[in-house]
């Protein structure tokens, strides 16, 4: 995907940090502006200097997160749809997924709050993307459904392996693997 973009200033990027911090401890509703400028050390009219409101400091970490993701769906839109770029496809959003993953967390506990906000349509037309460069149209609904799937089993992967034994690292990877092992199936189906 590139190289990182630097997030914005240091302030800016302490400022989300901390409140994202707080949206994942405590729920977005429960966290106020006042909390998140006492756990920074400023007041809150440095904060409102800023961010006018909650929803402008989450929309900011959402959209500082999910740049590299649109920088993936565009390279993978430009590269030929093989077995490899979806291979590099899902290894990259595993990546992505795993740097991001207090927002991740945030939005799987609290789809009440992303809904309402105005980036649960923009985490839906990623997805979308990422599921249809994934899958071919044309192959067998089940080799579609596995595409999409290992799509999603990256998601779950992130929740469910947490109360399983073992390394975070080579979660991840086992996980990677299974989304891995289901694009390679769906694919040595169409090939055959």
């Amino acid at each position: 995907m590139g190289t990182p973009q630097p997030r914005r200033s240091d302030t800016h990027q302490r400022i989300q940090d901390v409140a994202l911090e707080l949206f994942a401890e405590q729920g977005y509703e429960k966290t106020s502006l006042r909390e998140i400028a006492e756990k920074l050390g400023v007041t809150k009219a440095a904060l409102y200097y800023h961010f006018k409101t909650k929803e402008d400091i989450f929309v900011s970490i959402f959209e500082d997160l999910g740049r590299p993701l649109d920088e993936l769906i565009a390279w993978a839109q430009d590269q030929p749809h093989t077995l490899e770029t979806m291979t590099e496809l899902l290894r990259r959003y595993s990546t992505s997924l795993s740097e991001a993953a207090p927002l991740f967390r945030f939005m799987q506990e609290n789809q009440a709050t992303v809904r309402e906000l105005s980036i649960g349509e923009r985490f839906k037309k990623r997805m979308i993307a990422m599921s249809e460069l994934l899958r071919d149209p044309s192959a067998p609904l089940v080799d579609q459904a596995r595409c999409v799937v290992a799509l999603f089993s990256l998601h779950a992967g992130m929740f469910a392996l947490n109360s399983i034994e073992g390394d975070p690292e080579e979660k991840h990877k086992a996980v990677l693997e299974v989304a891995i092992d289901l694009v390679t199936q769906a694919h040595s189906t169409e090939v055959s």
